[in-house]
C-alpha cells in the first residue's frame, strides 16, 4: 500500500473559495480527482482554497488550468457581440422596482 501523501502535488492557490471550486469542478468534470485544502478551518471564512491533484493527473491539470482566462479584457475581447445582446437581453426583462408595491391598483383608499 502507498502512501497517498506522496502521491498529491499541490497544483493552485485561490484567494475565493468560490474559484477555487469552480476550478475544481471543472477539473472533476475532466476526469480528475481533486482534493481541496480550505485555508481556514472556520466554516463560511472565505479565506482561500488550495487545489491538490495526484501526480499521474498533474500535467493535465495544468494544462486544463492554463486554458482558463484569467483577464477580465481578455475575456470581455472573446465575447461577441451576440454575446452582449444576451445579457442586454435579460437584463432588461428583469422586473425593475419592488413587486411588493401595489401602485394603486384596487384596494381600500
Amino acid at each position: 500500500m502507498t502512501d497517498q501523501v506522496d502521491n498529491w502535488h499541490k497544483l493552485a492557490r485561490y484567494d475565493t473559495n468560490m474559484q477555487g471550486e469552480l476550478h475544481a469542478n471543472l477539473l472533476r468534470n475532466n476526469g480528475i480527482t481533486v482534493s481541496l485544502q480550505p485555508l481556514s478551518a472556520i466554516p463560511g471564512m472565505n479565506s482561500g482554497i488550495v487545489l491538490w491533484v495526484e501526480d499521474t493527473d498533474l500535467v493535465e491539470a495544468q494544462r486544463i488550468l492554463a486554458t482558463i482566462p484569467t483577464d477580465g479584457a481578455a475575456l470581455l475581447d472573446e465575447m461577441s457581440d451576440a454575446d452582449f445582446d444576451a445579457l442586454s437581453a435579460t437584463q432588461s426583462n428583469a422586473p425593475q422596482g419592488n413587486s411588493i408595491i401595489d401602485d394603486n391598483n384596487g384596494g381600500n383608499d
